[in-house]
């Protein structure tokens, strides 16, 4: 009975967010084109419109910006958000010194720029873009005419001046301390009294700092706030009135991501029961399972140095997950019984749904999923890391209890933070991995959890080994030197 409402209650969430999620789109026209090489999705309801060209951040895609450009698109702009390149379903990897303001910027500043080629018109092209992308709009406006009203999320711009650029927004998270302060200071530039959210002109320069209440450096695309105010600004600049309404999408895709991981359970209980017989670790054989991997692993790879895979701290994180897997493996060998074959037909349901029907959702409502063939390789190789780390992972965590399930991943984010310190330079992307991590464990994890009790934990590894394989190498940008 309980796991009948539990269902019935996941079927009826995720009715809601597809409602909620696809009504946002409704009366838009949703084109999926190229300009030249760079992957562009164009959202229009009206086409006399003014254009905006949209920019997302760093590990970021187009989809993930589609929260403004929807309702930019529903209040009358013709909207063309694109993947920087290495990104999405960019086919070409970032290239240049990223440390360099004539290196990756300058690339990206070109980018940009053949995209507003493509678009510009009689009225200045509006620009809106986040984080990483905050930078290479402001450079983009420099000394270029066809540049209107720019909207910034979570911004940070050495190229922010006094009298450059004239009309700008900063919207910034309410939990990013370090942006608001920035957003504020860029608003006292023109008038030293600006407090948030007040609008501060001095001859041709208009800007406002908003705080976007309640959300960080990610969930502000989602920022009901800030994207009513993203309109109103462009509406200002542009006088005009469409209006358009804000829907609650953030929270519509974190329901319809729940739905269907509460609904994996059902499809576990579709295969038959095994007989398993693993009792969950001791304290004494957790710690060796925890302590031993976490701390051989960053110290195997920091003296191996592979740099074959075009993404960057790919090759690390694939030598990392390697040796904290199979550490894992050998030891569980010695400690604990031979577990039963994973029962493959339900290793392939759970790897269907999970890169199906969660991958599906995500990449049409929230971030890419879908690799490009460039891209096919890299999760090859990272599944040389991930498929020995799942397994290691789905088999200690099996019948273990919370506190145990906790424990182990926080040692393996633990070790990455170790591998991170010994060389800083050279893995600090790894940091951008942990909520990857996070989410995938979170996500996935729960999924994996009810096919691995019902057809034992081999099942589960064996197909979330791969999944996380699939997310990483979506995830992180195409990179060469």
């Amino acid at each position: 009975m309980r796991q009948a409402l539990v269902t019935g209650v996941a079927l009826l969430l995720g009715a809601w967010a597809l409602w909620v999620l696809e009504g946002a789109r409704a009366g838009i026209t949703v084109e999926e084109l190229r300009y030249d090489k760079t992957p562009v999705t164009v959202y229009s309801s009206d086409a006399t419109g003014p254009h905006v060209v949209i920019a997302h951040g760093f590990a970021g895609s187009r989809q993930m910006m589609q929260g403004y450009a929807l309702v930019l698109a529903q209040a009358g702009y013709i909207v063309h958000a694109f993947d920087f390149e290495g990104h999405g379903m960019h086919p070409h990897p970032m290239g240049g010194d990223v440390n360099a303001l004539d290196g990756t910027t300058q690339r990206l500043v070109e980018q940009t720029r053949a995209v507003m080629d493509r678009v510009a018109g009689d009225a200045p092209v509006a620009l809106l873009g986040h984080s990483m992308a905050t930078d290479v709009l402001v450079r983009v406006a420099q000394d270029d005419p066809r540049v209107g009203p720019i909207v910034l999320l979570s911004a940070f711009s050495r190229a922010i001046t006094a009298e450059h650029p004239t009309s700008l927004l900063l919207i910034t998270g309410a939990w990013e301390p370090g942006l608001t302060d920035f957003a504020l200071e860029a608003a006292q530039m023109v008038d030293p009294t600006a407090q948030a959210g007040q609008t501060v002109t001095q001859g041709e320069v208009s800007r406002r700092a908003l705080l976007a209440p309640m959300v960080e450096h990610v969930a502000i695309l989602q920022s009901r706030t800030g994207r009513a105010a993203a309109l109103d600004w462009l509406n200002g600049f542009y006088d005009r009135a469409g209006s358009a309404p804000v829907p609650q999408t953030g929270w519509a895709l974190i329901a319809l991501l729940t739905a269907i991981t509460v609904l994996a359970a059902p499809l576990a209980r579709l295969f038959p029961q095994q007989s398993i017989e693993i009792d969950p670790p001791t304290t004494r054989q957790w710690a060796l399972l925890t302590l031993v991997p976490a701390a051989l692993a960053p110290a195997v790879g920091a003296v191996i140095d592979l740099q074959t895979l075009p993404v960057l701290v790919a090759d690390y994180l694939a030598v990392h997950l390697f040796v904290f897997g199979v550490t894992q493996l050998a030891l569980l060998a010695w400690l604990r019984p031979t577990p039963p074959r994973p029962n493959l037909s339900a290793a392939v349901v759970l790897l269907v749904w999970g890169l199906g029907a969660f991958g599906l959702a995500l990449d049409r409502y929230g971030a890419n999923f879908w690799p490009i063939e460039a891209r096919v390789p890299i999760i090859a190789a990272l599944a040389v890391g991930a498929l020995p780390f799942m397994l290691g992972d789905a088999l200690t965590t099996f019948r273990a209890p919370l506190w145990q399930r906790t424990g182990l991943r926080v040692a393996f984010l633990a070790s990455l933070a170790v591998a991170v310190a010994l060389d800083f330079e050279g893995l600090f992307f790894l940091i951008m991995i942990a909520p990857v991590i996070v989410l995938f464990l979170l996500t996935f994890g729960a999924m994996g959890r009810g096919f691995a009790a019902r057809s034992g934990p081999l099942t589960s590894g064996l197909a979330l080994g791969i999944v996380l394989a699939w997310a990483l190498g979506v995830s992180f940008p195409l990179f060469s030197a």
